[in-house]
């Protein structure tokens, strides 16, 4: 259920300054909401692993909270990393 170091280190690089900035909260989101991903996936067969569950909500959760600063810091930059992970319907 968790990302491997590949998958980490390329959302790193395309959303981070370089490999190693993991720290913005853009990289953060991104890696938030591949896991969140990975865990819907999850739940499709394994529908009573509330678990696992519990642990899906806290990340969204996050997610949010880290959305809202970015809101809060800068609007164009939480509208494109919106647009770009797809997370509005």
């Amino acid at each position: 259920m968790n990302l491997s170091n590949e998958e980490k280190l390329e959302i790193i690089k395309k959303y981070g300054a370089n490999e190693k900035d993991s720290g913005k909260a853009e990289v953060q989101i991104a890696l938030l909401t591949a896991r969140i991903n990975k865990l819907t996936d999850h739940f499709s067969e394994h529908k009573k692993d509330h678990a696992s569950r519990r642990g899906l909500m806290q990340m969204v959760g996050k997610r949010r909270r880290l959305l809202d600063y970015v809101a809060s810091k800068d609007i164009e930059r939480y509208r494109s990393i919106i647009k770009e992970l797809k997370l509005r319907k």
